[in-house]
C-alpha cells in the first residue's frame, strides 16, 4: 500500500462524495504527476470511484434523469471503450481546451450573454455526448464534462449527484472491463487496492453525513458552481503549466 496513493484517495474521495466525481477527475493527474502510469493509475481509481457512485445511486434511485443516461449509454460509452483501447499506456492533454470551458460553464448564471453561449453549445447534446465519450477514453477527465451538462439542466441536488454518479459509475464499469481485456500486464495488488476502496467508501459515509445533508438546493448549486470553476481553473493551469 502506497502511502502517496492512500492520501490522494481521500481528498478526491472527499469531492467525489459531494460531485458525484472527483476520484478520476483530479485522482488521475494527481497519480500521474507521482510518477505512475496511466493504467495503473486506472487500475487504483476506477475501484474506488465505483463503489462511491454505487452507494449514491442506491441512495437517490429515483431521481436519476433516465432520459440522459440512455443517451450517455448510446453516445458516450462505445467512445470511451475504443479510445482508451488505443491509449492505456499515453497521456494526452486536452486541459486547455476542458478548462476554460468548465469555467464558463460555472458562470453561466453570473452573466447572461455566457449563459447563452453555454446553452448553445449545449444544443447539439449528441455531439457534445460523442465528444466526452472520447476525452474520457483519452483522458479520463470527461467527468467534468459529465458535471457541466448536468449542471447546466438545473436539477435539484440529488438529481444533480445521482444522476452525474450513475454516468461516471458506467464510464468506470465500462473502463476496467477495456482494461481487463487490453492491459492485462498491469499488475493489480488486491489487498492495497482493498484498502483504498474501504477507504473510499468511509469518506463518502463521513462526508455525506457531515457536509452534504446539511446542504440545500441553491446552496448545491452555488457550490457545484465553485467546483466547476475551481475544476476548470486547475485543468487549465496544469496544461499550460506543462
Amino acid at each position: 500500500m502506497a502511502r502517496d496513493i492512500l492520501i490522494s484517495v481521500v481528498i478526491t474521495a472527499a469531492i467525489q462524495s459531494v460531485f458525484g466525481v472527483g476520484v478520476l477527475l483530479f485522482g488521475t493527474p494527481i497519480l500521474l504527476l507521482l510518477g505512475y502510469s496511466f493504467a495503473k493509475t486506472l487500475t487504483v481509481l476506477l475501484p474506488i470511484s465505483i463503489a462511491i457512485n454505487l452507494l449514491q445511486i442506491v441512495q437517490h434511485w429515483a431521481q436519476i434523469d433516465w432520459i440522459l443516461f440512455r443517451k450517455v449509454l448510446l453516445y458516450t460509452i462505445p467512445f470511451v471503450v475504443a479510445c482508451l483501447a488505443l491509449v492505456t499506456d499515453v497521456e494526452i492533454n486536452v486541459g486547455f481546451i476542458i478548462g476554460p470551458f468548465l469555467v464558463l460553464v460555472a458562470l453561466k448564471d453570473f452573466s447572461r450573454r455566457i449563459g447563452a453561449l453555454v446553452q448553445s453549445l449545449m444544443r447539439y447534446e449528441r455531439i457534445y455526448l460523442v465528444t466526452m465519450g472520447i476525452i474520457h477514453g483519452l483522458t479520463n477527465l470527461g467527468g467534468s464534462l459529465l458535471t457541466a451538462l448536468v449542471h447546466a439542466k438545473k436539477y435539484g441536488k440529488d438529481a444533480t449527484r445521482v444522476t452525474t454518479a450513475i454516468g461516471y459509475c458506467t464510464f468506470a464499469v465500462f473502463q476496467v472491463a477495456t482494461l481487463a481485456a487490453t492491459a492485462a500486464h498491469v499488475r493489480v495488488d488486491y489487498r492495497a487496492h482493498a484498502i483504498y476502496v474501504a477507504t473510499g467508501v468511509a469518506v463518502f459515509l463521513l462526508v455525506d453525513r457531515l457536509v452534504y445533508v446539511r446542504v440545500d438546493d441553491a446552496k448545491y448549486r452555488r457550490l457545484f458552481a465553485a467546483f466547476l470553476f475551481a475544476s476548470g481553473a486547475l485543468l487549465t493551469y496544469r496544461a499550460f503549466a506543462r
